[in-house]
């Protein structure tokens, strides 16, 4: 028989986590609303023979998507997601082709505005 607390010979042991305290992130990823929102832009951008290749890239402090003119280009455009920053400028940034950045915000929508009205222009 076990010791009380124990459980099961062999079975792993209940751990539970206060309430309020969490584990920080392994790596800052998109949402699935995010990830929609940007690939369909992409979509759009590709039907109009603006952009041809993308990238995504994930680390611990920034999830970043880029898309290419050409595969051997530098990117077009970078949006990063910056979860830190969403009390201060805002977690969401656009960067241009020469890594100037172009918006900040707390909301994508507002962040993908520029390039949104490009495309209507392209599209005209």
């Amino acid at each position: 028989m076990a010791a009380p607390g124990q459980g099961l010979p062999g079975a792993a042991p209940n751990i539970v986590a206060f309430p309020g305290q969490q584990r920080p992130a392994l790596q800052v990823g998109f949402d699935r609303f995010e990830l929609t929102r940007i690939l369909d832009l992409y979509g759009r951008m590709v039907a109009a023979g603006e952009w041809r290749d993308y990238a995504m890239d994930f680390t611990a402090d920034c999830a970043s998507f880029a898309a290419f003119r050409r595969t051997a280009d530098v990117p077009q455009m970078r949006i990063e997601k910056r979860p830190a920053l969403h009390q201060r400028q805002g977690m969401w940034a656009l960067f241009g082709e020469h890594g100037q950045v172009l918006k900040r915000g707390h909301e994508l929508a507002g962040v993908l505005a520029p390039l949104e009205r490009r495309l209507v222009k392209i599209v005209d």
